[in-house]
This record gives structure tokens, sequence and C-alpha cells, in this order.
């Protein structure tokens, strides 16, 4: 085929040509993302239900949601957690499940209950989730004047978010913090019993007068006219003059006897930019968008906002943008830096400047065709893919350096031009498939991991496996006759080596003879480094993420007071004023509007985003927060982390390492705190960390209102009327809502502010007599303690006791005894935690792993065409694993993400350097006289020599430029190179190692195992 292909350049180059025009045209089209577009098989069901208790949304709402959702097709587990006027249930689906089909489910189901559901509660929220869920970018609105906040407010909703919505990409445009009014009617009580007019006259004369009617039909003639009622409440003038009539039959207006105003709406959630309240505008991108382009856009278009609404203060943060910019410079650099240093170290080794040229020429072609593949899979610019598209760059440039190198060796040895590149790329093609053929064995198995680590691999993989695709047709057919052109008026012998690699190959001859003369000794300590592995891999430290230099924090606090978000709001302020380190904070405070909110709410609860100047403050703050915090509000709950990014959100997992759930024989009964307190004291004789106090077994104060069933009897009053009254006495009470263009504006009757005292005394209820009464006579109110939310799952309500970390020791010891406790106070139990997922996917792990090394050696045995020499390159593996190890040891750093995916690559490098030189022994080897014994020994070695010689050009070059190529990101800061830190430590410790495993415990290992043959 490479001869067929170098004898019709022109066709070749034409087709080239073409290729890369419609890969120029992919990459245009290609959406640009942070994240691949992941299903997660996750829902999220949110319920509101305002001025109710926990236990009321437990028993009413969620109970009979869970009890109809346990149904569901591949639903793996179902919890709910009952709070204060919200309900959230989380449903976890089996990866893989059609969630779009899972969703329609859901909501036929939801729509069955809702005549079971409370009459008064609206419809619960039914909420997927998804990796594009997570905002590109944060808008601030600030109102210059705090007497305008309604006004921007409106400005949010009806423009601004319409305005954002209109820019291509955009996908939602959520607000939190806006304000909306109502019509607030007050009676004056003094003036209506005066007037000898009833308060519920007020609420029936309001229906009334804005009751649609809908059409009527007039027949006049041989026509037939529709007449519609209008709807008389239009303005608040309008109310006002409506009549009212007293028992004398006299016609008073509203407004004497009532004041009839606008009023802001009750807050029950504000947000905070800096110490200043505003509104927050989240945006989220299209799927197919491309966010390096939408982004612009927004900038762009609160720059106008900025002129055509002077006064509104915008502010634009947390961009995830920058994320991905990170993960696109870091491939520009490897890229850059790549070619520099190709070029730099061909031209040191080989002294030859047209073959750096060559390299400049196929480099950026492999991966301009690769976006093209990008596009016929489908797969978008994100930092998965791009994370695979820089790890398949090293591999390559290797690929480029073996071919050149190969045919370079040919014309030396006397052959044509055409035949050297057509004998060059035929010798290699075996081996070089092969390898690429082992490094997708490593990747393309962990595609196979259940949960959105597979769905994350997957991008990877694939992009991996493009750009080794391209790069081996870039190598088999463009570079032979990039090398032809530029070398076909060259005359005279090829340039000898450099100066710089003849020395390096004395270097090694030295070292070569000195261990192959004590081969027995020197392979047998290299075979016992290979149990230093396994002892590195228990010994160093292991984590989800790398440690990222972070200047963000998240506070998140629960008050654990019935307080207001006011309150709350006053508390937050007063934390912002006394704090003396400066940084850029944004406060969600109390119950959030977001559309996407997926948190269980809480008025008293409130996140706080802190961008503090550099890491060193941050850590200073957190400090400060905690013992701010701690001293002025002890009854607190704190939460101080880093602050999530998108990358974050994706990984981290929800919940706690270890849960112990306690469950009572009766679903519906919940212990009581001193039943947690003697169970707290066992689990401390078992293991010596505390447990953390689960959402089940937190209490708060309530108040408890107590109806004298024997007044009400004595005086002729209906229980039913006092729930009435009492319910309209303390905030007041809806009684209609004025619709016009779009807009609804509720009209209510609005009670004074007075203390609860007070207004249970001014409200009264009319006895048998048809006498007033205080109603306060009949109400007796006195404090309580409740549960603050109540947690349950598909079997019931639970509490818990949580852990966050716990060694494997103290796990074993709490499954084993606690059951027999729980047991004897009549009690079920019930364990659970990211532990057991861990565990199973270190299971599925080990799984693929093994299969990834069997796919490796069939691989092998089928290029050698022995059962035995693949194990050779099997047993270099654990070798480049602990120079991996051992860096990220020295480092200070650990076994993460980053660091398992900087392993596999310098494993498909070592691979492949060991195949090659494998590949070029054994063709060496076929050429010897193998009938005499001696003889064969002493050819053999000579053999293995030769090779050692011949491949010590490529390997280094290859293994040097990939560590060259690396070395900047080591020197750079920012997240996206604290990311990538780990993979080169990882890289380059490997390839250390590696190449000195390649070039010297392969040989040797080949000679202990051919030598038996003869």
């Amino acid at each position: 085929m490479v001869k067929f292909l170098i004898n019709r350049p022109i066709a070749v180059f034409l087709s080239f040509i073409g290729i890369l025009f419609f890969s120029v045209l992919a990459i245009r089209q290609l959406p640009v993302s942070l994240l691949p577009n992941i299903e997660v098989p996750s829902v999220v069901i949110k319920a509101d239900y305002p001025n109710t208790p926990s236990r009321i949304i437990e028993n009413s709402v969620l109970r009979p949601i869970r009890s109809e959702l346990n149904s569901l097709n591949n639903l793996k587990s179902i919890e709910s957690t009952a709070g204060s006027e919200t309900g959230l249930i989380r449903l976890e689906f089996n990866y893989g499940t059609r969630m779009d089909l899972a969703y329609i489910e859901i909501n036929e189901k939801i729509d069955r209950l809702q005549e079971t559901l409370p009459r008064g509660m609206d419809r619960p929220r039914i909420i997927r989730i998804n990796t594009s869920d997570i905002p590109i970018i944060r808008l601030q609105l600030i109102p210059k004047s705090p007497s305008d906040f309604i006004e921007v407010s409106k400005l949010a909703e009806r423009v601004l978010k319409k305005r954002i919505e209109q820019l291509s990409g955009v996908s939602i445009v959520d607000i939190n913090g806006f304000r909306d009014e109502f019509i607030a009617i007050m009676p004056d009580r003094a003036k209506l019993q005066a007037l000898t007019i009833p308060e519920e006259q007020i609420g029936q004369v309001l229906q009334s007068a804005n009751q649609e009617l809908g059409q009527l039909s007039i027949k006049d003639g041989q026509y037939r006219y529709f007449v519609r009622m209008a709807n008389r409440l239009g303005n608040l003038e309008e109310i006002k003059n409506l009549p009212l009539i007293n028992s004398k039959g006299d016609i008073v207006p509203l407004h004497r006897v009532a004041t009839v105003a606008y009023q802001p709406e009750k807050v029950l959630g504000y947000h905070l930019f800096g110490k200043e309240e505003g509104l927050v505008i989240t945006i989220h991108k299209q799927n197919s968008a491309k966010m390096t382009e939408l982004v612009p856009l927004v900038y762009e278009a609160v720059e106008q906002f900025k002129k055509d609404y002077p006064k509104v203060s915008f502010h634009m943060t947390q961009d995830q943008s920058n994320l991905l910019n990170a993960g696109i410079n870091n491939l520009k650099t490897s890229l850059v830096y790549g070619g520099i240093f190709a070029f730099a170290v061909l031209f040191l080794f080989m002294g030859n400047v047209r073959m750096p040229i060559i390299m400049g020429i196929t480099l950026p072609v492999s991966l301009v065709i690769s976006f093209l593949l990008f596009r016929a899979a489908g797969l978008s610019i994100n930092i998965i893919s791009l994370s695979g598209l820089a790890l398949g760059l090293g591999m390559l440039i290797d690929n480029a350096i073996i071919v050149i190198d190969n045919i370079t060796r040919k014309r030396k040895e006397g052959h044509s031009l055409i035949d050297a590149c057509i004998t060059g790329v035929n010798e290699v093609m075996a081996p070089l498939i092969s390898s690429v053929l082992t490094t997708l064995a490593v990747f393309i198995p962990l595609v196979f991991l259940n949960g959105l680590s597979g769905a994350l691999f997957y991008d990877q993989a694939v992009s991996v496996a493009i750009i080794l695709g391209t790069s081996l047709m870039v190598a088999f057919v463009l570079l032979p006759l990039l090398y032809r052109m530029f070398f076909q008026h060259h005359k005279g012998t090829i340039k000898e080596d450099s100066f710089i690699f003849r020395g390096i190959l004395k270097v090694y001859k030295l070292i070569y003879r000195a261990l192959w003369r004590f081969r027995i000794v020197s392979f047998l300590l290299l075979l016992l480094l290979i149990p230093g592995c396994y002892w590195m891999v228990n010994f160093i430290d292991k984590k989800g993420l790398p440690e990222i230099e972070k200047t963000e924090t998240l506070l998140q606090l629960s008050w654990n007071e019935p307080i207001d978000a006011a309150t709350s709001m006053q508390r937050i302020k007063a934390l912002l004023e006394e704090m003396n380190i400066e940084a850029i904070t944004e406060s969600d405070i109390g119950l959030k509007q977001f559309i996407l909110s997926v948190d269980e709410g809480s008025i008293e609860q409130a996140d706080i985003y802190f961008n503090f100047p550099s890491a060193e403050e941050k850590r200073q703050g957190e400090l400060w927060l905690l013992n701010y915090l701690q001293t002025r509000h002890p009854q607190a709950s704190i939460t101080i982390q880093d602050a999530p990014n998108a990358f974050d959100q994706i990984f981290n997992k929800e919940g706690f390492y270890f849960t112990a759930k306690w469950k009572t024989l009766q679903n519906d009964e919940l212990l009581d705190h001193s039943a947690y307190t003697e169970l707290e004291n066992e689990v401390n004789k078992l293991v010596e960390t505390a447990p953390l106090q689960g959402k089940g077994f937190i209490y708060e104060d309530a108040l408890e209102a107590t109806i004298n069933s024997q007044k009400l009897s004595a005086y002729g009053i209906s229980e039913n009327e006092v729930k009435n009254v009492l319910s309209k006495a303390l905030d007041g009470y809806l009684v209609t809502e004025i619709r016009r263009f779009g807009e609804v504006i509720p009209v209510r009757v609005q009670r004074p502010k007075a203390d609860l005292r007070s207004q249970l005394s001014q409200a009264t209820v009319r006895g048998k007599m048809n006498q007033e009464y205080p109603l306060s006579e009949f109400v007796q109110l006195s404090f309580t303690s409740t549960e603050k939310n109540i947690t349950a799952d598909r079997t019931g309500v639970y509490q818990s006791m949580e852990w966050e970390e716990l060694s494997e020791q103290d796990i074993q010891k709490l499954m084993n005894q606690l059951p027999e406790k729980a047991a004897e106070s009549g009690l079920m139990l019930d364990f659970d935690g990211t532990y057991f997922e861990d565990l199973e996917n270190l299971r599925q792990l080990v799984f693929v792993l093994l299969i990834s090394v069997a796919l490796l050696y069939f691989i092998l045995a089928a290029q050698f065409e022995s059962l035995v020499q693949p194990m050779i390159v099997i047993f270099t593996l654990p070798l480049g694993i602990l120079g991996a190890l051992l860096i990220l040891q020295f480092s200070g750093g650990s076994l993460n993400v980053m660091s398992a995916i900087g392993i596999i690559v310098m494993l498909g490098i070592m691979v492949n350097d060991a195949i090659l030189k494998i590949d070029t022994i054994n063709r060496l080897v076929r050429q010897i006289d193998k009938t005499h014994r001696s003889a064969y020994k002493e050819q053999l070695a000579m053999a293995i020599a030769k090779t050692g010689e011949i491949r010590l050009k490529p390997i280094l070059m290859t293994s040097i430029t990939t560590i060259l190529a690396l070395l900047p990101v080591v020197f750079s800061s920012g997240i996206g190179a604290d990311l990538q830190r780990p993979l080169v430590f990882a890289v380059i410790g490997g390839l250390t190692i590696g190449t000195f495993t390649a070039l010297f415990f392969v040989p040797l290992a080949y000679w202990f195992i051919s030598k038996k043959k003869a």
C-alpha cells in the first residue's frame, strides 16, 4: 500500500488538502463546552408548601409520591427530606437508563397523584440533572437606589431575561433575589365596627367585582354577537371605590374603612453582592453551543445594559469559561512546546534541519484531521476530550519520530530514496499498529466502568483513539511523501548522527556492558523492584481530584433558629462588615428562587461565596470565619469548603462516606434526642471518630396552638370557624388576583404588624348570639420542640449518623456490632454512603484492568507469535508505575483521577518502546543460525546489543520530547495547570524509569527467555 501511494504523490497531496478543507469546516461547527453532555441518571422533585411543618409535608406530600415512584423502572435509590415549607425527593437511576422516558413516566405519576396532594400546594417541580445545567456565568444586578428594587426586579424578569435568552446559544436564564408587589387592603376595625360592616364583606365584594363570567351570546335579527363580561378591577382606584353596604343600607366606599396600597411581597430569600442587596441572573448554555463564542456575547450584552439602564450596577462573576480556556491554553502550550522541543531534539540528535520541518507539517495536519473525526463521532470540544487530545499528542510525535528514524536508517544502509521510504514504513508498520492497539487496550475498557466515570472516560478514550489513528495514517502516508519531497534533490551520503548523540551512545554502551557482564544480578535487582510498585500503591495518598490551589470558598450556614430571612441577612451583613480580609462575596440567603435549584431550601439557611485575592488570604479568611461564627452563633451548623466549579460538581460525590440509618418498627415514629445520645454513646465505644448528627436528629423550637373545645361548645362556636379565623388572623389572606397582559397582581387583606398575642386578641369569632369574642380566649399557645427535617428512603423514615472519614477497620466494627445493638433497642439498621460505591467502583476497576492486561497480552502474542515474549512487556508495566508513584510522592502529590490518566498514558509510551525493541530483536534473531548452541547464544547477544543501538535514538527522542513538552506545565500556575500537574509528574516519573526499563530490562528479559530455545 505504501508503495502504491508513494508513487502517486499528487493524488495523495490533493486528497489531504481536501480532508483538511473539510476538517476546518468541522472545527467551525464543533460545539465547545466545559464538560461533555452526559445524561446524569438523576431526577429531583421539589415540592413547595408554604407555612407547613416538616411532619405534614412528609405525611401528606412526600410519602404518597415515594410510594407511587417506587415502581419506576431501573430505579436505584430514592431519598427524601421534608423541611419546613419545602420537600425534596432525589431519584437515582441505574446508569444507562433513558432519562427522557423516565422523566415522562415521573410526570405521569405526579399527574395521577395531583388529586390526592393538598389543594393549596403548587404542583411539585420535576428537575432533570444534567451537566449542561451548570451556569456558565452569573450576572449581578445592584439597584443604585433601594427604592428602585421592585422596578429593577421587573426589569430583570421582563426585559433583561428576554434579551439574554435571545443570544445565540443560551438555553435557560434563571433569577434569584427578585421581589414582587401586591395590593394590600388593611381594614380599620374601629371604623368597620362603627359603621356595622363585617370584615367578611370586603372579601366578598372583591371576589364578586373581579369575577370572570366567560362569554355571552346575543341574537339580534339574523346576527349573533358574542359579549365578553370585562373584568371591573383594573387598577388601584377601582379597588378603593368598591362599594360596601352597612346594616342600614348605606353605601360606603372601601377606602373609607380600609387603607388600600401597593406593598412588597413577603421576602423569603435575599441575594447579596458584597454587602449590597441585589439580584443575580445565572446563564446556561445549549448543549450544541460554543462556550468560547457565547461568553463574549454575554459580556457584550452586559456592556449595552450598562448604557441602557444607568440606575443599575452590573457585575459578572464566576465565569466558568476560564476553566475551559485553561484547558485550551494547555493544549496550545503542549502543541507549541511539543513542536519546539521535537525540533530541537531531532536537530540535536540528527543534525538535519529538514526532518524537524517535516515534523512541523505532520503534527498540525494530524491534529486538524482529528477534529473531522470528532465531528463524525459526535464529540464536543471540552475539558475531557481536550485532555485526551493532549495525551495523544505525545504519542503522535512518537510515531513520526520512529518512522523518520527508520527511513533515515534505511538510507544509511544504502537503499534508494523511494525504497527507503517504502521499506522504512513497512518495517515499523506492524509494531506501530500493535503499539496503538495495546494503548487502546488500556484505555477503551475504562469506558465500561459503571456510572459517570465510564461516561467521562468515553470522551477521553474516543479522542485518544482518534488522535492515534490519525497519527498512524499521517505517519504511514503523508510523512514518507514529505520525506521524499524534501530529500529528492539531496545528493551524497546522509549526514551522520550529531556529536551529542554519539556521546550519548558511548555512555549507553558503557552502562549496557556493565549490566550485561553481571546480567543475572542486574536482572534480579530489576525484578525485585516490581513488588515496590504494590507497596507504593498502598503507601501513597489517594484522592478523587488533585489538590487545586483555589482562592474561592463556599460557606454554608444553618442558624438552627426559627429566624426569618431578613434577620439572617442582617447577620450576614454584620459578618461581612467585621471581616477585615478583602474578598469578592456573593450570598444567597433563605429560599432560592432559581427554577433549577435542587437544594432542600430553608429560610434559616445561607450560602456565602468568597473569592479571595490569594490562597494564603483564603486560608486566613476561613479561619476567621470559623472563629467568628463559633463565637457569635455557637448553635449554627457551619460548613466551609472550596467553592465548587463545574469540574468539581461533576466529579464530587454527594453524601457522606459512611452512614448508619436507624429506623423504628413503626414507620412514622422518630427517635428523640435522648435516644440519639444513648445510641451515640454506644457507637463511640466502638470507634474513636464521633459520628455527625444526621438531619433527622435535628430539632427546632415551634409554637403549638391548642383549641379549647369545651369553651367553644359553651359559646356555640364551631371549631372550623376558629381554625378559619386563626389562619387569617396572623399574616392576612389572599382574596383575589388581578390579571392583565400576562401580569398577575395578588390582592390580600393584610394585618397591621403586631406581636402574636396582640394579633390573637384583635381577631374575633362570633358566638351563637352573634356576639364577637377575642380569639385569644379559645386558643392557647405554647413552645414545643419538633423535628426540623424528616429523612426517608424507599423503605420509610430514618434517622442517620454520618461520618466524613472512617478507617476500613472501624467500618467493619460498625457493620458487625451495630446490628446487634439495633436489635436490642427494637430498631432496624441500614448502612449507606459513598464507601460502598467506592468499593464497587474499585472492584470494577480491578476487573477492567485485568481485562486490559488480557487484551494487551493477546495483542502482543499475535504480534510476536509467542506466548512468552508478551510477558516481558507486561512485567515492564509495574516498573513504570513505580517510577510514576515515586515522583508523585516526592512532589507531594497523590494518586488521583488526573495522575491515574498520566500513568495510563505513560504505560502506552512504555509499551510502544518495548514492542519496537522486541520486534527488532525478533527480526535480527530470525537471521541467526540456530544449529549450534554456543554460536546461537553469541549471535543472540550480538542481536540484542545491536537492537539496543538501533532503537536507542527513537526511544530517547520519544521520551525526551514527551517529557520536555510537558515540563512547562510544572512551572505554570492557575487551575488548568493544577489539574494537569499530577498527570505531568506521573508521565515524567514513569518515562524516566520506563526509558531505563526499555533500554536495559527488556534485553535482559529477552536473553533469559530466549537462550533456552537453542
